[in-house]
């Protein structure tokens, strides 16, 4: 006989969602965790470049740990919106409390009128690029295919920007040096570097011939959010994060080739009949902290590719509140969404910034921007920001769980027929989606082929 209890409906199976999950079994709540993919990674798998293999592998063993505790329900391939509408599960399943932790998968608009005509004919977006990248090694990989153009623009700043930089770079060289009889994986050129691999084959980056992409950001160097800041920073705080930023493009100059224009904001485009040919800039100053634009300053910049990575937005959800590209809260602090008393949202819909540290406090999901962290630290300081995305996950789930076991708790609890009711719709959506409750089977059944399998 099933007793009443609580039972939480979670959106979204990443770092957020799964600490969500573990956080509430551990007290015996029944937790569902729908999950739009099949496998609930985010974008450790389409947005981390994968020569994180380590570190990739550690973290996803994490949420495993977390999803297969025998309170959690995992749906894969259950998409909200899609095959499951927000109003029916507020109005129809009856949950205790909704979490949605559906992270930031749409890229934010490049600022220049009419350019998205030219999606996939001379411009592309930072996360399907990355995504592309990620899985381009499968021989049965049959998705849209990204092509790599030496000479390619990216306009963006943070740390997303600079691992589609180091893409370019990297594919740019491996590919010149396979056409000269030379083969060299994306895994050494990563480790050792572009220029310490062309030093072991006594090559030159003129010799092969290579232009190398280019990076252009509106404000200068020593502001690209590299590193954060508190809220009110100090003098001193202020000093040292430029000192870091500057190094961080140092270290990132001398394994990887790619030119850097700062102070550089893009107004309009170069295009022919059906073609993006170039962007048209506009040059900046910052005073007073202020950016603004330079008079007689517009110039045109001819380029065979255009991939734009300033940064990633939660796509808007039929029937939930949504403001300023992301979700409108009422608290927050608990993340409260706007009009709902048993809605919740962590990570990146309620932050709707790309970077984790930016965003600890919600405990961002990996999927959110993981890839704005992951470029040129040690994997001791990524495991210090996973930590920390747990641990704001915590402090917010720690508020929901207050609420619902709080003095008015009674209004929360289900009935033992409403949650046989919720196990009966669960295991149809599971049936729909081809999934028998085998946790670990269904995950190693949808993993995708590793690079480095493939290079043993």
């Amino acid at each position: 006989m099933i007793s009443p209890g609580l039972f939480v409906a979670i959106i979204g199976g990443a770092v957020a969602g799964s600490e969500a999950a573990s956080r509430l079994s551990a007290r015996n709540i029944n937790c569902v965790v729908f999950e739009q993919n099949a496998l609930p990674y985010g974008k450790l798998e389409t947005g981390l470049p994968k020569w994180h293999v380590n570190l990739r592998n550690e973290q996803e063993k994490k949420i495993d740990s977390k999803l297969r505790h025998p309170l959690v329900h995992y749906v894969p391939c259950t998409q909200l919106g899609k095959h499951l509408s927000f109003r029916e599960l507020i109005q129809t399943w009856n949950f205790s409390a909704v979490l949605l932790a559906t992270g930031a998968w749409q890229d934010r608009p490049l600022p220049v009128a009419g350019i998205d005509v030219y999606i996939n004919k001379g411009l592309y977006y930072q996360n399907p690029f990355v995504a592309w990248f990620n899985r381009n090694h499968d021989p049965n990989y049959q998705d849209p295919f990204f092509e790599i153009l030496d000479g390619a623009l990216v306009i963006g700043g943070g740390l997303a920007s600079l691992d589609v930089i180091k893409i370019l770079s990297i594919e740019t060289v491996r590919s010149s040096l396979q056409q000269r009889g030379y083969t060299v994986d994306v895994l050494t050129l990563e480790k050792k570097g572009i220029f310490e691999v062309l030093k072991e084959l006594n090559l030159s980056v003129s010799e092969l011939g290579i232009k190398g992409c280019t990076l252009y950001y509106r404000r200068q160097l020593n502001e690209m959010p590299l590193t954060s800041l508190p809220a009110q920073p100090s003098a001193k705080e202020i000093a040292t994060s430029h000192r870091v930023r500057h190094k961080i493009m140092e270290n990132f100059h001398r394994k990887y080739f790619f030119n850097f224009k700062e102070c550089h904001y893009p107004i309009d485009f170069i295009a022919d009949s059906d073609r993006l040919k170039g962007i048209v800039f506009e040059r900046t100053a910052v005073m007073d902290g202020r950016l603004i634009s330079l008079a007689d300053s517009h110039y045109q910049v001819s380029c065979p590719l255009v991939i734009s990575a300033i940064g990633s937005l939660p796509e808007a959800i039929p029937d939930i509140p949504f403001q300023d590209g992301i979700f409108k809260v009422k608290d927050q602090a608990s993340g409260q969404l706007e009009g709902y008393e048993n809605v919740f949202v962590l990570g990146n819909a309620i932050t709707g910034r790309g970077n984790i540290k930016e965003s600890e406090i919600h405990g961002r999901q990996v999927a959110e921007k993981v890839m704005d962290e992951y470029l040129v630290w040690q994997e001791d300081d990524y495991r210090e920001i996973f930590s920390r995305a747990e641990t704001g996950s915590q402090v917010t789930i720690e508020q929901i769980y207050n609420k619902l076991v709080g003095n008015d708790s009674k209004r929360f609890l289900l009935s033992s027929q409403q949650i046989e009711d919720i196990y009966t719709r669960i295991r149809e959506l599971q049936r729909r989606a081809g999934y028998a409750g085998d946790y670990d089977n269904w995950i190693k059944k949808h993993l995708p082929v590793r690079i480095e399998d493939l290079l043993v």
